[in-house]
């Protein structure tokens, strides 16, 4: 007999039919008459009751049985007796597939923190909140695929490992083939990187943008999604050391159609997931309200998370420059009352998430995309404006979590990239091949980056990055 999902059972099983379940054991309970199992085998958030008569089950095989343990059951599909889901399991035959001591099984039924469930990342899987995240990863994942599969863009990979740091901020991991405890130096004492595996000092990437670009130069729509790497140590909840981003380059788009890509896309995931995660958001919804009445009231979300979804699909983002936007925080309560970690002085000033947040969550009370940027607080590839002070930089702010997206458009003369990259020290002889996307058929182009992570945290309101990811990197956690 061919194996059922769980899902399929629930939404289109046939009572009377003769089915076979294989999955785990979220609960047993019983009397000496009856036996309960819910089973669940990840299709889905609900689970599917098995009701075991002890007649004539065997009892050596049900005592085999607890929490975590992998079961194969057999039996006939009927209306069930109690409240909560139409259809139940009457049991024929149960096979142990694997046990679950109850003595070392860390994951019993009842609440765990999430902080415990960091710890024995390799089961959490198996609890509601992760079996959720995950399904909704997934769906964001192919989401982002189809949208721009339907807009005509071109998936490109670009190098894990690469001999650039495309932002300059230098929190790259390095990559070598060197013994550690016997690297080859030169006369004067350096690292004899000629030595190494590529020949020269090479790390994991921080960002496939550079490359994307010199892919959308010729295939005129691109987009990366791919691991990136910061060793940047920080141990917040809004940074990974490893995370996804996807990062669109599309030529001849300007900083404007670049805003109205970003906004397209973010809308477009937030809807994909209301349409077709509805148990697991419900599930994550519900969670939420549980969470929030632990805190105080000013720190509890104005809105709950399917509400807040709702809210971001269907109303426009607000566009603000970075001027009007720091004239507001300047001028704002929490500012003048140094409420603020960082106070706002004056123009110039590179924003904090407070600041994000504060602009995003009190004041215009929607998603922000502040543009134009003071080019001393952006990357050296960032397009220059008329006024020589700002460049067409755009940030899409988020509420809860503040930056989801960072862009540009980007600089495509050749003078005005190199007089930055002086500016910035920035090597030109190692990006000789990035200079060259400008000296042979320039053109106007845009971008910019999503970060993965930042969305899921986002659509499942959970509170912690290293929550939506399987197997999260942070400083000295490598763990899996």
């Amino acid at each position: 007999m061919k194996r059922s999902e769980v899902k399929h059972l629930l939404t289109e099983g046939k009572v009377g039919t003769e089915v076979l379940v294989k999955a785990w054991v979220r609960t047993k309970r019983g009397s000496k008459n009856v036996s309960f199992i819910a089973l669940n085998d990840g299709s889905t958030i609900n689970n599917i009751q098995v009701v075991v008569d002890m007649e004539t089950a065997d009892e050596a095989v049900l005592n085999r049985i607890s929490t975590g343990a992998c079961i194969a059951v057999k039996g006939k599909l009927v209306e069930s007796q109690g409240s909560g889901q139409k259809i139940e399991i009457e049991a024929t035959d149960v096979e142990v597939l694997g046990e679950a001591n109850p003595d070392e099984y860390p994951l019993q039924p009842k609440k765990h923190s999430l902080e415990f469930l960091r710890e024995i990342a390799h089961l959490r899987f198996r609890t509601n909140t992760f079996s959720a995240i995950t399904r909704i990863r997934h769906a964001m994942i192919f989401g982002i695929h189809e949208f721009f599969n339907n807009k005509g863009f071109y998936n490109i990979h670009t190098p894990i490992i690469t001999g650039s740091d495309a932002e300059g901020a230098g929190e790259t991991f390095k990559v070598t083939n060197f013994e550690l405890d016997d690297i080859p130096k030169t006369v004067e004492g350096e690292v004899d990187f000629k030595s190494d595996f590529f020949g020269k000092e090479t790390n994991l990437t921080v960002s496939g943008q550079l490359e994307g670009e010199l892919a959308a130069m010729a295939m005129g729509k691109i987009y990366t999604f791919g691991p990136t790497f910061r060793a940047e140590n920080s141990n917040t909840t809004r940074h990974l050391a490893e995370f996804w981003m996807i990062e669109p380059e599309v030529a001849f788009a300007d900083l404007n159609e670049n805003m109205d890509l970003g906004e397209d896309l973010l809308k477009y995931l937030i809807n994909y997931a209301l349409e077709n995660c509805a148990d697991d958001l419900a599930f994550l919804d519900a969670r939420l309200v549980e969470e929030e009445k632990n805190k105080k009231a000013e720190e509890r979300s104005p809105m709950a998370l399917i509400e807040k979804l709702k809210f971001v699909g269907e109303n426009d983002f607000e566009r603000v420059t970075y001027t009007d936007a720091i004239n507001i925080l300047r001028n704002s309560k929490p500012n003048k009352k140094k409420k603020f970690n960082y106070l706002i002085d004056g123009w110039g000033a590179d924003l904090q998430s407070e600041h994000e947040r504060f602009l995003v969550e009190k004041h215009f009370k929607k998603p922000v995309i502040l543009y134009n940027y003071p080019k001393d607080i952006k990357s050296f590839y960032m397009r220059q404006n008329d006024d020589e002070k700002t460049v067409g930089a755009m940030d899409i702010l988020f509420p809860g979590i503040g930056e989801i997206v960072g862009g540009s458009q980007r600089e495509e003369r050749m003078e005005k990239l190199e007089q930055r990259m002086t500016e910035m020290n920035v090597p030109k002889d190692e990006l000789w091949w990035y200079l060259d996307s400008r000296k042979f058929g320039t053109a106007p182009h845009s971008g910019f980056g999503l970060g993965f992570e930042r969305l899921v945290l986002f659509v499942t309101g959970m509170a912690n990055i290293r929550d939506v990811i399987p197997f999260p990197r942070t400083p000295k956690n490598a763990e899996f």
